[in-house]
């Protein structure tokens, strides 16, 4: 009767706990509080990057592509013979 009884607080317990917690969440004062402090960091990042300063690039025609029709030095791959040349 007793362990009846425990289980029966301690289920009971967690679900007002439940309970509580989901009513604070969905109340209009949660809904006020979160969108008055999203709006906050809102516009203190908005004024934060206003005062980034920005760098220019200077990384412009650094990178050089090589064509690989320029390269005559071409390998041919063997592959296949390196796998099966243990056998």
């Amino acid at each position: 009767m007793k362990k009846e009884l425990k289980y029966f607080f301690y289920t009971a317990t967690f679900l007002c706990f439940i309970i509580f917690i989901l009513n604070y969440y969905f109340s209009d004062i949660n809904k006020k509080k979160n969108y008055r402090s999203t709006k906050v960091y809102d516009k203190e990042m908005i004024e934060y990057t206003n005062k980034l300063v920005t760098l220019d690039s200077d990384t412009e025609n650094i990178v050089e592509y090589v064509e690989n029709a320029l390269n005559k030095d071409k390998r041919k791959f063997k592959f296949w013979e390196l796998i099966f040349k243990n056998e």
